[in-house]
């Protein structure tokens, strides 16, 4: 993703913050929501993948520690031409991973105990070269501050349900702009991660199967994934929401309220657009030959344009 759509998401998720603040206050509100939501991008751009990587109890891991894992993703950092990342590990069943970091040279990449322990070791580095091609293109510090952004959202506009609502001269529209809000604000924030959220993972994708030279690793794992994530519980993201769009896969279950939004495109069509990737690179099925992680793979339009 380049500069100017990462600029562009940001702006919106601020705007909406400053306009929750002439909600509950007026122009003097939305001075002040302006003033935090400054300070909370400044502090997202540092801290955002540190509070991420905590949220979910990652677990770092090295050379030493991280055995076949950690092997895999140096391999793809190889052949990828990129600085290592850091790498973690989630302890939770569900099949899944994000990345997240300001730029390639501050970047992480995580994994599930399930995805490591439902996925082949081909699939496994699918996955990982998707999230490292998120990194190379510089998705990760999106991600990472509309997560900060869009839960500091939801956070301010019930601030204002229990002190924006009252008899405030402050407030242009009084409690119904507020119970408006409270139920509107967290649905736009939802909708401004969507706007950009098909590009990225569509693009995360073909990068990822250029990394590793293997469209079809990525294409099984995500059909793996696919079918075990919705019937796996993810407590954090169910809690958090406002994160869902950082993983491969989206980790809230279907038939809850936020599963109307989703922040993923349809798993069949990226599937299909790899397989179409696949034919072209004249890859049929299964896995065949051996995967050198040394020479990395030329770009290719493929099915994406």
């Amino acid at each position: 993703m380049n500069q100017f759509r990462t600029g562009l998401l940001i702006a919106a998720l601020t705007a909406l913050f400053g306009g929750i603040g002439y909600l509950i206050g007026g122009p003097t509100g939305m001075v002040i929501a302006l003033g935090v939501a400054a300070a909370t991008n400044l502090f997202a751009y540092w801290n955002a993948d540190k509070i991420v990587l905590s949220m979910y109890g990652a677990k770092p891991l090295d050379a030493r520690t991280g055995g076949e894992f950690y092997a895999i993703v140096e391999g793809l950092v190889r052949r990828a031409g990129m600085p290592m990342p850091k790498v973690y590990i989630i302890e939770n069943p569900q099949p899944n991973a994000f990345a997240t970091g300001r730029n390639p040279d501050n970047a992480a990449v995580a994994a599930t105990t399930g995805l490591l322990q439902r996925l082949s070791r081909e699939e496994i580095a699918g996955v990982m070269a998707h999230e490292l091609a998120h990194v190379k293109n510089r998705d990760t510090l999106t991600m990472t501050i509309t997560a900060t952004l869009a839960g500091a959202i939801s956070m301010l506009a019930n601030f204002g349900l229990f002190f924006g609502g009252g008899d405030n001269r402050n407030n242009p529209l009084g409690a119904i702009g507020v119970i408006l809000m409270v139920i509107l604000a967290p649905i736009a924030a939802m909708l401004v991660q969507m706007a950009i959220s098909r590009t990225r993972e569509y693009e995360a994708d073909r990068g990822g199967a250029e990394i590793s030279g293997r469209p079809d690793w990525l294409a099984s794992a995500l059909e793996k994934i696919a079918m075990a994530a919705p019937r796996i519980d993810n407590n954090v993201a169910e809690r958090n929401p406002a994160t869902a769009h950082m993983f491969i896969i989206n980790p809230l279950h279907a038939q809850s309220v936020d599963g109307l939004f989703t922040t993923h495109p349809s798993t069949a069509s990226r599937i299909e657009k790899l397989r179409i990737m696949a034919a072209e690179m004249g890859i049929t099925s299964g896995y065949q030959g051996a995967w050198d992680t040394r020479t990395p793979q030329p770009a290719r339009s493929g099915p994406w344009g």
